[in-house]
């Protein structure tokens, strides 16, 4: 099929705003040379436009598949799309080193656009999960040529999403890592193994020393992956020079930001946002009902995404497009649960009370103060990792809301219920927990899951976080308790009337997060595994509670 036609039936099938696309000129390979010599191989899809602006997207995924069809979907409409692998990656040279050599080879490229005779002097970047930290890294030096970013379930700051709660994002980190080696391995060999399951992966999963995890998925020493382990301390200087957080303020080009409720980056992305918005921008968020790698995900962000370039990226905007674009509103979130759906938002996060769900006997969670009574208690055995079911996971797959009666059913796992509510009941924003825990061993992580149960008795889980505790972060009291603030991810969710509201309080949520191994040991040296009993309080003197930003209903918006 000619490509100028799966263009435009690809633009027809995604509700693309009309265009007449001209002819498409590729140039494929290009070598773009950095300071240091190293060639970055580049595609170029010229538009049929004189004075077209240009838009950048640098990946090491390789520039086939998705990239080629959305190259020519902007050089159609009007754009030069420039798609080039990242270093050491597809066909570029030198040696790939996550988020080391961004900002560089970003700016040397730029350096190349603007000695091309097709430079406009107006540039647009787009990008995906590592092409949006490509971007971060990038956009602050770009200066007023750059008119706009496309910056999806990303954000300019890996660390904490790698250390989610001070643990390690095992799952998300070894699976990533097993990704990026098997774009050098042969398409049959990847075929098989993911039609096996990708055993050599579940097996490093469950693998200790972690230090030798990757060996068992891949076969080879994987340095990032070794360095991660290495570095994992807030205070290690590793992480100064690869997060670009401190950056974010300087840009001053308009930012669309997509993301999902179950995506690993949405908190830090969240960040992004708010810094943004302190800096006095005015970006866009849109946040739905997605995983990282989910399809609807990839459509959302074309459309929100080329829409985006259509507004801030051409010279004379159709005015029908702009007068739409301008009554939009700021914020778009998809509202979970039953009677939930696109909500338009004049800013993140909105105004809420902030309602305190405490942890009672008996399993119980309501609104009413705590009254005096004896702690829950389970064990927990790093032998036996409580397992991690759904969530923000790599995998979309495996991510997402999933019904968790299974897990709830194990005896490491404590649940507080709500009685079926009389009315819905919408949460909009940051959701968090304090949690106060007495443990036999000092070296614990706290779990607490959200869940929504439904009128068959089916627990979905909603939004969740983990915290690692160590002697050092939170001292005990006189009575050996811990008071342990949890962060869960932000929500946006409806409890329709009937539900029930249930809290989970476990001891870990493997192999999302690396087991707690109970003993202090570093990360990745970890092999001595000792269970232990904890016990969470909920007396008056120690109001365990799930804290919940509750709005008022508002009415939906068209979906997206």
């Amino acid at each position: 099929m000619p490509a100028r036609l799966v263009t435009r039936l690809a633009a027809v099938a995604l509700r693309l705003s009309p265009t007449r696309p001209g002819p498409v000129r590729v140039t494929r390979d290009i070598p773009v040379r950095t300071r240091d010599g190293v060639v970055l191989r580049t595609d170029h899809y010229a538009a049929a436009v004189r004075g077209a602006p240009t838009v950048l997207i640098r990946t090491p995924y390789g520039r086939g598949g998705p990239l080629r069809l959305l190259g020519r979907l902007l050089a159609a409409r009007g754009r030069h799309a420039v798609i080039q692998d990242c270093r050491g990656t597809g066909g570029s040279g030198g040696t790939f080193a996550p988020l080391v050599h961004e900002r560089d080879d970003g700016v040397d490229t730029l350096d190349w656009l603007r000695r091309q005779p097709w430079w406009s002097g107006q540039l647009g970047m787009f990008g995906v999960s590592y092409q949006g930290f490509a971007q971060w890294a990038l956009a602050a030096d770009a200066g007023a040529e750059l008119r706009a970013m496309v910056a999806v379930v990303t954000a300019s700051a890996t660390r904490d999403s790698t250390y989610a709660g001070e643990s390690f994002a095992l799952d998300t980190v070894l699976t990533w890592a097993e990704l990026l080696h098997a774009q050098n391995v042969g398409w049959l060999a990847r075929q098989w193994e993911l039609k096996r399951g990708q055993p050599r992966l579940a097996a490093a999963l469950a693998h200790l020393p972690l230090a030798d995890a990757d060996r068992v998925a891949t076969g080879v020493t994987i340095p990032f992956f070794q360095e991660w382990l290495r570095h994992h301390t807030p205070e290690a200087a590793y992480w100064r020079e690869r997060v670009f957080a401190d950056r974010v303020a300087r840009v001053r080009a308009p930012v669309v930001l997509v993301s999902g409720w179950h995506d690993i980056f949405l908190p830090a992305q969240l960040d992004d946002y708010a810094t943004l918005r302190a800096a006095g921008t005015r970006p866009r968020l849109v946040v739905g009902p997605w995983t990282h790698g989910s399809p609807g995900l990839f459509v959302a962000a074309l459309r929100e995404g080329l829409a985006w370039l259509d507004e801030h990226l051409t010279a004379v905007p159709p005015a029908g497009r702009r007068a739409r674009r301008a009554g939009a509103a700021p914020v778009r979130l998809h509202l979970g649960g039953p009677g939930g759906g696109w909500r338009d938002l004049p800013d993140w996060p909105p105004s809420t009370v902030e309602t305190a769900w405490h942890l009672h006997p008996g399993g119980e969670l309501a609104v009413r103060p705590p009254l005096a009574s004896t702690p829950d208690e389970f064990r927990y055995d790093p032998a036996d990792p409580t397992p991690s079911v759904g969530g923000p996971l790599l995998v979309a797959k495996q991510a997402g809301p999933v019904d968790n009666r299974q897990v709830e059913a194990r005896p490491d796992v404590l649940t507080y219920t709500s009685a079926p509510l009389a009315g819905p009941i919408e949460v909009i924003g940051p959701v968090r927990a304090e949690i106060h825990v007495r443990g036999e061993l000092p070296y614990l992580d706290v779990f607490v899951r959200l869940c929504d149960v439904d009128r068959r008795g089916r627990s979905w889980n909603v939004c969740d976080g983990l915290v690692r505790v160590t002697p050092e972060r939170f001292p005990a009291g006189p009575s050996g308790v811990r008071r342990v603030p949890v962060a869960l991810w932000p929500t946006a969710y409806r409890f329709a009337t009937g539900h029930r509201l249930r809290v989970q309080i476990a001891g870990g949520a493997h192999p999302r997060w690396a087991r707690n191994p109970g003993t202090g040991e570093p990360l990745g040296t970890a092999v001595t595994l000792r269970a232990g009993w904890r016990q969470v309080l909920h007396d008056p003197a120690h109001p365990s509670a799930l804290l919940l930003p509750i709005v008022h209903s508002a009415p939906t918006a068209p979906s997206i």
